[in-house]
């Protein structure tokens, strides 16, 4: 086991580069996690660790084949990217990860340029506890890897597959699959959700300020209106995902 106590070690200084960059994560093929409870998603779930950087005693869930380090409080400060550091900090693996051929389930969610990275990972979090089937990230959203989205999905990256790609490579998906893909917004064929089956689809919850963009907008069949008080424009984008999951789960 090693002992660090200089905020200037390299292994330091690539954890900061790994917390604060989405280019240098995507050069080093490796992402940040914070915290003794990712650790042990992480640890449950095979994910390819690299390094786990601690203060006090050794985490009970570490694996044996991974670099341990032990550091001061100075020093766990200096590389958490939280205010208050939990007392664990570690890098893992970028996946490999490719779209499947074609999708087993159609109960499926896109987001579309939900730039927020506390939404993303709760949407992520609250799709994997209503068992969405697949999860696709469209350009413009939110680093899917980024400390915070990691944070707020509290585990479901290393429980369920999430992927990125652009709209091209969905609609050819969706096509192979022979699912059609709705969006949450208003048009002349919008649809109560409630009347709708989402059984076998994908929904897509558009950005926080704009909604659905429209290239995606027009490659959707059909859109979908959450009923709510008439003195309420709209919800926030991981609500309205909330209650597109549920009502795909019920």
């Amino acid at each position: 086991m090693e002992n660090i106590t200089s905020r200037k070690n390299s292994l330091c200084t690539h954890f900061r580069k790994l917390a604060a960059s989405r280019a240098y994560r995507e050069e080093a093929g490796e992402f940040l996690c914070d915290s003794p409870k990712l650790l042990a998603e992480a640890a449950a779930w095979g994910a390819e660790l690299s390094a786990v950087l601690f203060t006090g005693e050794p985490p009970a869930c570490l694996p044996e084949h991974v670099r341990a380090v032990q550091v001061s409080e100075s020093v766990m400060q200096a590389v958490s990217p939280m205010q208050t550091p939990q007392g664990v900090v570690f890098s893992c693996r970028l996946p490999e990860r490719s779209l499947p051929e074609t999708m087993e389930t159609g109960r499926c969610l896109v987001l579309d340029g939900v730039q927020d990275p506390g939404n993303v990972g709760t949407i992520l979090r609250t799709a994997d506890a209503f068992d969405c089937g697949g999860i696709f990230l469209l350009p413009g959203c939110a680093d899917l890897y980024g400390p915070k989205t990691v944070r707020a999905a509290m585990g479901v990256h290393f429980r369920r597959p999430v992927y990125r790609c652009t709209l091209e490579e969905l609609s050819a998906l969706l096509d192979r699959s022979r699912v059609p893909l709705y969006a949450a917004a208003l048009r002349e064929d919008t649809a109560d959700v409630r009347d709708v089956d989402l059984s076998r689809c994908a929904v897509v919850i558009g950005s926080e300020g704009q909604g659905v963009s429209q290239p995606v907008l027009a490659r959707c069949e059909k859109t979908l209106k959450i009923p709510m008080s008439p003195r309420c424009e709209s919800l926030n984008a991981a609500v309205a995902a909330a209650v597109v999951l549920w009502e795909m789960f019920r």
